[in-house]
């Protein structure tokens, strides 16, 4: 199992950046490895949402299959993955201060044996690890240039 947790402080109060990521679709604009985000119905947030993602990495594509199974107003979403790579995800919101917020993003996934098995969970971690920390600072830049 893969195992990844990356954090960043931003700089805006956490009503505006739950407003931003509550909005799964907008997640293709500060996600690097999101090339598009498909809902599988009408539902676009809370629990039970079914999205597909369509994921780069490198040279590796695939469709990342998300059910929503967390949803707390202003402090976090849970999602599981239920496609190729299966697991559990989690952002969470907590005030830093009168306008900062820290943004956690928790990762546990499992990845399938033609991807290396335990190899391919351990090296994919490193790799995802470094990716999310990029998209943290896209996420951080939406808001210093609002």
């Amino acid at each position: 199992m893969a195992r990844i947790r990356v954090s960043t402080t931003i700089e805006a109060p956490l009503d505006a950046v739950w407003e931003y990521v509550r909005r799964i679709d907008s997640h293709t604009e500060w996600m690097a490895d999101a090339e598009s985000i498909s809902f599988q119905g009408e539902q676009t947030e809370g629990v039970g949402t079914a999205f597909d993602c369509l994921t780069r990495v490198g040279p590796l594509r695939l469709n990342d299959a998300m059910v929503i199974t967390e949803w707390a107003e202003r402090e976090a979403i849970g999602v599981r993955h239920t496609g190729l790579v299966t697991g559990e995800g989690r952002f969470t919101l907590t005030p830093a201060g009168t306008d900062r917020t820290e943004f956690c993003w928790t990762e546990e996934l499992h990845f399938p044996w033609w991807m290396g098995g335990l190899l391919g969970d351990i090296v994919g971690a490193r790799i995802l690890e470094w990716v999310w920390r990029r998209n943290l600072k896209t996420l951080r830049a939406q808001f210093s240039a609002a």
